[in-house]
């Protein structure tokens, strides 16, 4: 059986997570709804990209996977460390195989410069909050995006984006700030710069921890930066992305290795 497989790219603040959970166990909820029936949940596990500082990590074969859903992080893609290479090198191998993936905020830029994009501070600084996010594409045959409403809220925390789309990359979604809010590279790849994993309660905390630091220093929180509330429609994502996984574990496919 094939696996849907979490690859975790760093933890939220302690405060948070102390209180809502870990990035894993978010996506978790978003990927398997207590809706959804047990027979209908693909098989999960989680993969902590971060421990390979401790030896290289051994990551699964392309034919063992049924999707790769790649969390946020509070790192920059642009750091470039040891683990974000190792990662990036197996995801590239992954995302030629045609396994579905989808990465989130940092998990989506690190799939955008794998793939050839490129990733950088955003020129008009940082994206927090609760956000408008509007589909900019036919999405008529999406497996993922097709059923996403044309416009909707969702949640952001975000100094870094891609700044260059990969060859091969159309965008799907983006609003005033934010161009590549969400892209599709090929026809199994997609990443999100907004937070489709997040509650009203992570994301509240978010604005709470960058409003204590800025208080430090005396300054303050623009007000479109302050607002948080439900994004019923964003969060219905992971569960088109876990039922698209789904879908393609029940299809035998022929692997290409990548060289």
């Amino acid at each position: 059986m094939r696996t849907l497989y979490i690859i975790k790219t760093g933890s939220t603040f302690p405060a948070i997570r102390q209180q809502h959970g870990d990035f894993e166990q978010w996506m978790q909820a978003g990927l398997h709804p207590k809706h959804v029936l047990p027979a209908e949940r693909p098989a999960m596990a989680v993969i902590d990209a971060t421990a390979s500082g401790h030896g290289p990590l051994c990551y699964p074969e392309p034919h063992a996977c049924a999707g790769i859903v790649i969390s946020g992080s509070h790192d920059m893609v642009t750091d470039d460390a040891p683990w974000m290479q190792q990662l990036a090198h197996w995801l590239l191998q992954i995302c030629h195989a045609g396994v579905p993936v989808l990465g989130i905020c940092f998990g989506h830029q690190l799939l955008a410069k794998t793939l050839g994009g490129q990733v950088g501070m955003h020129p008009a600084g940082l994206e927090l909050g609760t956000v408008p996010v509007s589909i900019q594409a036919d999405v008529s045959l999406d497996p993922v995006w097709q059923h996403m409403p044309i416009c909707f809220e969702a949640h952001a925390v975000h100094y870094q984006s891609v700044r260059r789309l990969p060859e091969g990359a159309c965008v799907l979604a983006g609003n005033c700030h934010e161009p590549h809010h969400a892209f599709r590279w090929r026809s199994n790849v997609w990443g999100v710069q907004f937070h489709p994993e997040f509650s009203t309660g992570a994301m509240q905390g978010y604005i709470d921890h960058v409003q204590q630091d800025l208080a430090k220093n005396g300054s303050r929180l623009p007000a479109q930066n302050l607002r948080c509330s439900e994004t019923p429609d964003a969060a219905q994502l992971l569960n088109h992305f876990a039922r698209h996984a789904q879908n393609f574990a029940r299809q035998p496919v022929a692997f290409q290795p990548v060289v």
